[in-house]
């Protein structure tokens, strides 16, 4: 993959150039940010320019070539250039999952942010009150979690506060995705035992939040079904500009059609050659005249 194809790299500029360019992180040219991150040499850099003029290369693909940067270094530099949040080494280890971050320019990464596009076509109207988002599916295995969690992250890319809220009160991953912790999260603010703090923040993302499961309770469809579920949804998404929420199987019971008529909105996930006809279809006419306002299906490939 050519971390590079997706945007327009220059050679370092001059010195006096260069001070200039510092006033403001975003006006420098991605070779002055490998050149600093990988403090290289006037030489090193000459020969960078040298090989690049020759093959006819973009800046950073020059010096990956040469061995004076990594496809990493280009990946960063793109993201400082950008205002993009990207996953460190550390962070790609403990969440493999988050492909939009880790992998940017992967496939699955473009995949998210065209359903991301969709999402922002068809949810928002000006006129009327943000709903929140609840993402269903009929199995589990459908890989629910795992889209939820990329497409909160690349709605938090484009710079509105988002909020990513784990309403699988049977089985909260969220939180395993995200490595925040669980001791309290939204199964504590439905019975009434909510402690500080529990909407945290993300490291490496500064618009996102995450809400997570919390306990897991006895009686999670009740706590669905109660008023408070519904005006936490409402007050939310008046406080931040997206909330999406993740949601128990379809198989388990009424769980994710209850969370999908408190958030207003929903988004059906099924996984192909996996996801059964019959199941699917049971779920979508299994919120034929309520309040939901259905944005369409998604077929998750990965």
């Amino acid at each position: 993959m050519k971390t590079t194809s997706k945007a327009t790299e220059s050679a370092p500029v001059s010195n006096a150039q260069s001070a200039q360019a510092n006033s403001s992180l975003h006006t420098r040219v991605i070779g002055d940010i490998i050149r600093d991150a990988r403090s290289l040499s006037i030489a090193e850099v000459e020969k960078v320019l040298v090989y690049q003029r020759e093959k006819g290369l973009r800046f950073g693909e020059a010096a990956v070539a040469l061995g004076l940067a990594g496809e990493d270094d280009v990946l960063h530099a793109l993201a400082q250039q950008f205002s993009y949040p990207l996953a460190n080494a550390e962070r790609r280890l403990s969440s493999p999952e988050l492909v939009v971050l880790n992998q940017p320019f992967s496939v699955q990464a473009e995949a998210v942010r065209a359903a991301r596009s969709q999402v922002n076509m068809r949810l928002h109207d000006a006129a009327a009150p943000r709903l929140a988002l609840a993402v269903i599916s009929p199995e589990t295995g459908d890989g629910k979690s795992y889209f939820t969690a990329n497409l909160a992250v690349a709605l938090a890319q484009l710079g509105g506060r988002t909020l990513l809220v784990d309403a699988d009160l049977r089985g909260p991953r969220q939180h395993e995705i995200f490595r925040v912790p669980n001791t309290a999260g939204l199964s504590n603010v439905l019975s009434g035992r909510a402690e500080a703090q529990v909407i945290q923040s993300v490291e490496g993302i500064p618009a996102l939040f995450v809400l997570p499961g919390g306990s897991i309770p006895p009686n999670p469809l009740e706590l669905l079904e109660r008023p408070a579920f519904g005006l936490l949804m409402r007050e939310l998404s008046a406080k931040f500009d997206h909330v999406i929420v993740d949601t128990t199987a379809a198989s388990y019971g009424a769980d994710a059609c209850v969370t999908a008529a408190r958030c207003g909105a929903a988004l059906v996930l099924a996984r192909k050659s996996a996801c059964k006809y019959a199941a699917l279809q049971d779920l979508v006419a299994s919120m034929q005249g309520s309040p939901v306002k259905l944005l369409g299906a998604i077929v998750n490939e990965f």
